[in-house]
């Protein structure tokens, strides 16, 4: 078990990153709201396709830039597809929150309005600690510690984890490639 020390370590670590990602969710938040107002016209579900698009692009900008500036850069398209589809996976899990109230609880918007706005807070509850993992995760890595790290960067995502499982199995060709590549140094 870890000792309060070394929890007080990784949380003070982790809240500059968390205070950031909560800055940049809840302006985004706002601004989805917004052109999803703006654009009714155009119908609600191509308004929230726009603003779903919008905001998530300037949030993956401004994660990139700000909350996970330190981490390790990899190539445009593969953070971006990754974030995208971790952005969808919240949303579905936002929506699912709400759907469990509606279909599974029977609430109806015409009388549990506060319920509503309760389940829906604890979607986006939910989804955010999902999307906050997620992108520390699997979209922006880790900064390199040894500096094999980088070179696994400039592949995608499951040959990176295939080689670093394998590279794990003490006596494997990966194993003992990284092991070479560190005695090396």
């Amino acid at each position: 078990m870890p000792s309060a020390s070394t929890l007080t370590e990784r949380l003070r670590r982790l809240a500059p990153e968390a205070i950031a990602f909560g800055i940049i969710g809840a302006g985004n938040t706002l601004l989805y709201i917004a052109i999803t107002y703006a654009l009714l016209d155009i119908g609600a579900v191509k308004a929230s396709i726009v603003g779903t698009v919008v905001t998530t692009t300037l949030a993956y900008v401004a994660n990139r830039y700000w909350t996970y500036r330190h981490h390790t850069r990899t190539a445009l398209r593969r953070e971006y597809s990754l974030f995208f589809g971790f952005n969808l996976i919240g949303m579905v899990i936002q929506s699912g929150t709400i759907a469990i109230g509606k279909y599974g609880f029977g609430l109806t918007e015409e009388h549990d309005e506060l319920l509503f706005m309760m389940t829906t807070l604890i979607g986006i509850g939910i989804g955010t600690v999902f999307r906050f993992w997620a992108y520390r995760t699997f979209v922006f890595l880790k900064p390199p510690v040894d500096g094999h790290e980088a070179a696994i960067t400039e592949l995608d995502a499951t040959a990176g984890l295939a080689e670093l499982s394998a590279a794990d199995e003490p006596g494997s060709v990966a194993s003992l490639d990284l092991q070479a590549e560190l005695d090396a140094r």
